[in-house]
């Protein structure tokens, strides 16, 4: 067993937990700690660094989440094999490229229909209004209409204003680890935007990878394009990689860090491996997909694979939607360097697509600290609500696997029985409930355990109280 002493920083603004997770994610990442090695228990460490249990766990639970360690049954925890772990430091080279391109100027999940009659619905795709600041956005608006802001009025950059793409970029950075400058960013009015203006930059005749269990609207969205699609396997960890190799494509669309709809976080080993993946091409692109990344209950958000990219082979794509409210239908695409050169050569022309008043406003909700309010606020509140659903599963435990916690706004149920998923949606709906089968998300159709989706966001307490307790009187 690996002994570990951690040197803690009182003056460093990191809590404890944070602390022995870097020092351990480190280790893990120069090599001092390898693959198949065994972690201290969480109680021994405790008591060797003198902090509580519970600060320890916290650490080994984000490990767990990125993929560093596993846990094995009754023996403890273990390095999971990560080979060719890249570093967080590529930017700088793709950074240089930009300033010195001669010919590059920088002057200048959305809700799905419900079914008729459903008294509680678990939609995977509604979020909680109730605390959406409001008289913050109104007072907001108002300030900026009534000051002398006839700029405001006139045509903008592309891209969208340079203010807001500072702000976003800023942001990633901090949130998400994402390296990029406002220069990369393009604002869009949503991903159906932002995705149609991305096959202009990619061109025809793309070979997409995706999973068989995806968005659903970004598949149809690729087919619109007359883009060949291939469904490739996955495992516990995502996407793989052989997948890709077999099929020959040029691009993979991914949710590496909260799958939809199955919850699942990539695998930091399998996050190297896509980016190898993509090197090794010419014109090979990962689509991270982020659409949720704000909503995690235990640790610290994953960071985004476009934090690990050296090579410029990641498209970012972000949205408000699920942070603040759908219809502020405001999304941002961070493109690698490559990437904006074409589309300034070739694309720059088309207008940005949300309005100047629109992203003024989001851009001070933001820069004066309500967003970040508004985000601690919903993230207390949607806990809740996936505690209280978690909870009241309690006695479906016998019949079905419960998965996808801690994370996002749903949880996945998989019958342990033979229960078909058509049967469970039917009896469901007989009790007045409406839940949603995985099958709506499934590229091509395949046999497997019945597995149905329960959205919380949309739904109160009440609601998800009464909605279980008939829901278990129908599959219980």
């Amino acid at each position: 067993m690996y002994e570990m002493t951690i040197q803690f920083h009182t003056d460093s603004g990191k809590c404890l937990y944070e602390q022995i997770y870097e020092h351990i994610r480190q280790e893990i990442r120069v090599g001092k700690l390898l693959a198949g090695e065994r972690l201290p228990s969480t109680r021994s460490l405790a008591e060797y660094l003198q902090v509580a249990r519970s600060t320890v766990e916290y650490a080994y639970d984000q490990l767990l989440s990125e993929g560093y360690i596993e846990s094995r049954p009754y023996r403890g925890y273990f390095v999971c094999p990560v080979e060719e772990l890249l570093k967080m430091e590529g930017m700088a080279d793709q950074d240089a490229g930009i300033a010195e391109h001669p010919s590059v100027s920088f002057q200048d999940r959305n809700g799905e229909a419900k079914q008729a009659g459903a008294e509680y619905d678990f939609s995977p795709y509604e979020i909680d209004m109730s605390g959406f600041p409001f008289g913050v956005w109104k007072r907001i608006t108002r300030n900026i209409l009534n000051d002398d802001n006839s700029k405001l009025f006139s045509q903008g950059e592309p891209q969208g204003d340079y203010d807001l793409r500072l702000t976003i970029s800023r942001y990633l950075h901090s949130s998400r680890g994402v390296w990029c400058m406002p220069e990369q960013i393009i604002v869009g009015a949503g991903n159906d935007y932002l995705l149609m203006l991305l096959e202009k930059i990619l061109g025809r005749g793309i070979k997409v990878g995706m999973e068989n269990t995806t968005y659903k609207r970004a598949y149809r969205i690729f087919r619109s394009f007359g883009y060949e699609i291939a469904t490739v396997e996955t495992d516990r960890n995502g996407i793989l990689v052989s997948g890709l190799e077999k099929e020959d494509v040029d691009v993979v669309y991914v949710m590496p860090s909260h799958q939809f709809p199955t919850g699942k976080v990539m695998s930091v080993g399998r996050r190297t491996e896509l980016l190898r993946w993509a090197g090794q091409g010419r014109d090979r692109y990962l689509i991270e997909d982020d659409y949720d990344s704000e909503f995690r209950y235990r640790g610290k958000p994953i960071p985004s694979l476009q934090s690990l990219d050296q090579q410029g082979r990641v498209i970012y794509m972000g949205t408000f939607s699920k942070a603040i409210a759908p219809a502020i239908r405001v999304g941002y695409m961070v493109l690698p360097a490559r990437l904006i050169y074409r589309y300034l050569e070739e694309c720059a022309f088309y207008s940005c697509t949300v309005s100047r008043i629109d992203q003024r406003i989001l851009n001070e909700f933001i820069c004066d600290g309500y967003f970040e309010r508004h985000l601690n606020k919903m993230r207390k509140h949607y806990r809740a609500k996936h505690d209280l659903l978690l909870e009241c599963l309690k006695p479906f435990e016998g019949k079905f696997y419960i998965s996808g916690e801690d994370a996002g706004l749903h949880l996945v149920l998989t019958a342990r029985d033979g229960v078909s998923e058509e049967e469970l949606v039917k009896r469901a709906a007989q009790k007045g409930v409406r839940v949603y089968g995985l099958s709506e998300s499934m590229v091509d159709s395949v046999s497997g355990a019945a597995t149905v989706l329960l959205g919380f966001g949309g739904m109160d307490s009440a609601k998800i109280r009464e909605g279980i307790k008939r829901l278990q009187e129908a599959w219980l």
